[in-house]
């Protein structure tokens, strides 16, 4: 795939007529015209409908997602809804998968209802089984592959052939996928999620969000949501969201091929029970991941053995490179236990796993030091 920033060089020469590099960032709320005409034109009148670092943003969204139409959101999550809420009302149900991320999930089973939406779990292992679970009123399926925490890999065509036999809308949150690995509108998915926050942006200093589609008639039904929500991104995000776009590729290659590194290197040691990377042929949807993926990065799961008494303690402490912080997609590599998020249905996974799940993102540090930096807190957590 070539990358999206060549194509849209060669569009701001022709439309715009200059020869920056870089569209310009404009922080204005107020847009001035000569006509009424114009004032009430079909063109962006208010800031907070993006300018011209917006329109490129979303073009090359498009781009890398192979879509018609792209809709910018401040965060993920926000995004998230927004995709949700474009194809959902009040009286309707809405599926979506058990190992969706929190805040979404939260969504779904908090505010959806309060808006008149009814919500069900599935296992985002079901596949053609998810059709047993279509009611009358199911209007939309989420989808989140590989899922959030754990890290399943979802059966996305026999899902989307099941949804659009009845008519049913499907969404995915495309963030681990980020575009470039994934697809999911070439699939037949209807909406695409990414949080640009992660591996867009590749730099831990920016929120953004988008939607993209290429389903006649969803431009129309996510263009009405988010102005009646007034969403929007701010013209800084989305300048340094396009910035990171430019390097995605290259990025994303080393923080597959030092994810997979990794994550061999701890599915060989003693206290690991498993590595929930979809990329390992030992994980179980990894025929999946082959099928719809064409690679990965360096986000995955590992199900740790039993601990000792205070070993996950000893076991942070020891860490200099690897940091506790939530988020990913940046250079940096961080940690971070999982247990306290988990909310799965009852007799899923979660309830006969060896010992505590812990997230892993690989940055960009040297693939030695991060094993040397894991072999000292697994050290410090046997006490060997």
């Amino acid at each position: 795939m070539k990358q999206p920033e060549t194509r849209l060089i060669h569009t701001r020469k022709e439309r715009l007529g200059r020869v920056t590099v870089n569209p310009p960032v404009e922080r204005a709320s107020t847009v001035l015209f000569s006509t009424e005409e114009a004032l009430y034109g079909p063109k962006p009148t208010y800031g907070r409908m993006g300018l011209t670092v917006h329109r490129e943003l979303e073009a090359a969204m498009c781009e890398l997602e192979g879509a018609t139409y792209a809709r910018l959101a401040a965060n993920g999550l926000q995004a998230c809804t927004l995709a949700i809420a474009s194809t959902v009302r009040a009286g309707d149900h809405l599926l979506f998968p058990d190992s969706a991320y929190g805040p979404t999930a939260r969504f779904c089973e908090r505010r959806l209802p309060a808006m008149g939406v009814k919500t069900s779990r599935y296992d985002p292992r079901i596949g053609a089984g998810i059709a047993d679970l279509f009611q009358d009123n199911t209007k939309a399926i989420f989808l989140e592959s590989p899922g959030s925490l754990t890290f399943e890999v979802c059966d996305t065509p026999t899902i989307v052939e099941a949804a659009k036999a009845r008519g049913i809308r499907t969404i995915m949150d495309n963030t681990w996928g980020a575009g470039l690995h994934h697809q999911p509108l070439a699939l037949g998915v209807d909406l695409s999620v990414q949080a640009l926050t992660k591996y867009v942006s590749g730099h831990s200093d920016a929120f953004g969000g988008a939607v993209m589609t290429g389903t006649p008639g969803m431009a129309g039904r996510l263009e009405a949501v988010s102005e009646d929500w007034g969403i929007c991104l701010s013209p800084d995000d989305a300048f340094l969201c396009l910035r990171g776009l430019r390097t995605l590729k290259t990025r994303l290659k080393a923080h597959e091929a030092a994810g997979l590194a990794v994550s061999e290197w701890l599915a060989a040691r003693d206290e690991v029970a498993s590595v929930l990377n979809p990329a390992l042929p030992t994980h179980p949807d990894h025929a999946l991941w082959q099928r719809d993926f064409s690679g990965s990065n360096g986000l995955f799961g590992v199900i740790l053995n039993p601990v000792p008494a205070g070993g996950m303690e000893r076991f942070f402490e020891a860490l200099h490179l690897f940091s506790m912080g939530f988020s990913w997609g940046g250079f940096e590599s961080l940690i971070i236990p999982c247990d306290q998020q988990l909310t799965r249905m009852k007799g899923n996974w979660t309830d006969t796993r060896a010992g505590p799940l812990l997230r892993l993102h690989i940055g960009l540090e040297a693939v030695d030091d991060l094993v040397a930096d894991l072999a000292s807190g697994f050290a410090a957590m046997t006490g060997k």
